[in-house]
């Protein structure tokens, strides 16, 4: 039976450690930098360095590596030995507060954006001493920062780094309005929900789609999917649960506080959920947990699938980011007490999340758009597009009679009978929880569900950091001063619930209805990728980064350059994907086998012609027709392209022309293909079928 308290963190060099290894006069040195927001001094840092290198090799390391989030999307990592010269020959193991703090990684082939060309190759990593630093194999791994030579920001820390230095201080003016002078920092904390799927090892490397492009280009629907919902929360396979064993013991040797696990909706599909942690350390603890994912995965003979749309027809995968604000003395900014028509903190910063969500739907649309995640959004539990806010009706009902100036009376505990004597009464929460919105209040928190299952969370925190920084910002510049400070404050809250309310919607994000309903409401619907990052440089959302530090406009359309050509090559992979698997093998069998069955059909009629071929004629007939309409959408993406070259200058048109025609014809590819899988025997097919990769695991 697994330790859990005595292998938690074993390999991580925090604040335990440090206590224990460094002096005092180190330690404090150290925390008063990091509490201060101060570099470190060289002898600190010397200091520092040596104690992690002892701690390191101890765990059986020979080589440190600068830990980075380059605008790949994954992490990265160049390993260097604390091997050193000596003058006798031999070497000793030396590791300098120099090399702690700053690294020297090649940089000419990350994405860019055009920030530096391909020969200006020197880039940078900086220690983020925020992120503890943690063994991995043979490696002690530095969680790092990473720029460009030019001082331009290359990774997906550093901005995080500076939207969380904006929400702190502004929250903490805010916080000081209403006399809590202890409150001296303020965090957004995350606890990210990660889904993913699971299938047999074998068959996954029978597919081409899923090993080039993580999801299925082609593949009928099995008759049984997730229709009898008997997945959703069911017994945990052995071979599943042996890999969430293996998988929660390797998370807390590295201090991640990973807590909930179960099966999801689709077959083969389930969950990871952490408990909160500040944004920065659960960005980097969610890129370590789908890293240790895969390669545990890989040890049980399974492949773990992080895309968010591997299988058509059932559930894709998301990753829910629960967000909220916590004070360094432990109180939940969003927690709306007993009373919440009383709470005036609470409704101010309710305030500030409505009217931020409001006024920058389009940034949080896009923090979320990639090829997979168009896929998602939309329906089989994933939110639609268009960005919304679920309150829940009392909380709802809350921000009307406040915009009314009418009296609102709390429905307080409301107990909720289960009709048999031996259950107990329990409390019913002030909240449901819609899984159709993108963005619900769940009690304490806001759960932005419309994330993809791969994505790296910190673009979203981002941008949900520095949109409500902004607005905290300008209600403490309105409110500061005022004579009678909750007077002020409460017209200011009505006067935003008033302008904002249009955000909140409590229905059904699916429903038709609500899509003609947002379109009234003057609602973004921004329905895919290229639509959407086409908002990323508008001059309200340059100005937004700007005014907050947090992106340069150098920097926004460099990221929006890298997202829209991350776009167009994952697109032009998948169709390159397909020609290849419909040319080499989906023709080839189809061909093979109506080819059996015109034999079968002359060798009948060759013993006599009163032997009913018609069954076998009906089926040649069809699928000869559907091959020679599989052969001719094959010529027409092969056709198409090519045509993409036209707008290698303007990647929003590129983008566009993969989205509007690629796509589409790749679609029908696809549709022509898997009609045929439906009427070809199985010994035929080439690739195993969806039910075979959907119920492999047992």
């Amino acid at each position: 039976m697994t330790n859990v308290p005595g292998i938690f963190a074993e390999n991580v060099f925090n604040e335990q450690t440090m206590r224990e290894r460094l002096p005092e006069q180190t330690y404090m040195a150290f925390r008063e930098a990091i509490e201060g927001g101060n570099p470190l001094d060289i002898s600190v840092a010397n200091t520092i360095a040596d104690a992690m290198k002892d701690w390191a090799i101890e765990k059986g390391c020979t080589h440190y590596t600068h830990w980075f989030q380059p605008m790949t999307g994954v992490t990265a990592e160049k390993h260097d030995s604390f091997l050193t010269p000596s003058d006798s020959g031999k070497v000793i193991m030396e590791f300098s507060g120099k090399e702690l703090i700053k690294g020297e990684p090649d940089a000419s082939s990350f994405p860019s954006g055009g920030i530096r060309a391909t020969f200006e190759a020197r880039g940078y990593t900086t220690w983020d001493p925020t992120s503890y630093a943690f063994v991995k194999g043979n490696t002690l791994c530095i969680p790092t920062a990473f720029m460009s030579y030019t001082g331009d920001v290359l990774d997906k820390k550093t901005p995080l780094l500076r939207s969380m230095d904006r929400i702190n201080h502004e929250a903490v003016r805010i916080l000081h309005l209403f006399g809590k002078e202890d409150v001296t920092r303020v965090d957004a904390t995350v606890g990210p929900e990660q889904e993913y799927f699971l299938i047999d090892r074998k068959l996954y490397d029978r597919r081409k789609d899923l090993r080039y492009t993580g999801r299925t280009l082609f593949g009928a629907r099995p008759p049984k999917g997730q229709q009898l919902d008997d997945h959703y929360f069911g017994a945990i396979k052995d071979r599943v649960s042996d890999f969430m064993a293996e998988l929660d013991e390797e998370l807390w040797k590295l201090g991640i506080y990973a807590k909930t696990e179960h099966n999801e909706v689709a077959p083969a599909q389930h969950e990871l959920a952490p408990v909160f942690t500040s944004v920065n350390i659960a960005a980097d603890h969610n890129q370590l947990t789908m890293e240790l994912m895969k390669r545990i995965a890989q040890k049980h003979n399974m492949a773990c699938l992080l895309h968010e749309k591997p299988f058509k027809g059932v559930n894709g995968s998301g990753k829910h980011n629960n967000w909220s604000l916590s004070t360094n003395t432990g109180e939940n900014l969003l927690k709306p007490g007993k009373k919440p028509e009383e709470n005036t903190q609470f409704l101010l910063f309710l305030a500030a999340v409505i009217k931020g969500v409001d006024e920058y739907q389009d940034l949080l649309r896009l923090s979320v758009a990639t090829a997979g995640n168009d896929h998602r959004l939309g329906g089989d539990e994933a939110p639609p597009a268009i960005i919304s806010m679920f309150l829940g009706d009392d909380l709802e009902a809350v921000v009307d009679a406040i915009i009314k100036r009418e009296d609102y009376e709390s429905q307080g505990k409301v107990m909720m009978e289960t009709g048999a004597e031996s259950l107990p009464a329990i409390k019913k929460d002030t909240t449901d929880r819609n899984r159709t919105s993108p963005f619900a209040f769940t009690g304490n928190k806001f759960e932005f569900r419309s994330l993809g299952s791969a994505l790296n969370i910190s673009c979203p925190n981002i941008m949900l950091n520095t949109i409500i920084a902004d607005e905290l910002k300008e209600f403490a510049d309105e409110l500061e001063g005022k004579k009678n400070f909750e007077s002020a404050c409460r017209r200011l809250i009505r006067k935003t619930f008033k302008e904002h309310k249009r955000i909140i919607f409590n229905g059904d994000g699916y429903a038709d209805e609500w899509e003609a309903e947002a379109k009234k409401r003057k609602l973004l619907n921004l329905r895919s990728t290229p639509e959407a990052l086409k908002h990323y440089n508008d001059e309200k959302n340059v100005a937004l980064f700007e005014r907050n530090h947090v992106f340069t406009r150098r920097e926004i359309e460099a990221r929006q350059e890298i997202l829209l050509d991350n776009y167009i090559k994952i697109i032009n992979l998948e169709a390159l994907t397909m020609l290849d698997m419909a040319k080499k093998d989906i023709f080839p069998a189809v061909s093979r086998f109506t080819a059996e069955l015109a034999k079968n059909i002359s060798a009948k009629t060759a013993v006599s012609d009163k032997i009913p071929t018609a069954a076998e004629e009906k089926l040649l007939e069809k699928l000869s027709h559907l091959l020679c309409a599989f052969c001719d959408k094959i010529d027409e993406l092969e056709g198409e392209l090519p045509g993409a070259k036209e707008f290698e200058r303007d990647k929003g048109r590129c983008a566009e022309f993969y989205c509007d025609t690629v796509f589409d014809t790749m679609q029908e590819l696809r549709a022509i293909s898997d009609e045929m899988e439906m009427s070809t025997d199985a010994k035929f097919w080439p690739y195993p079928s969806y039910g075979e990769l959907l119920f492999s695991v047992q």
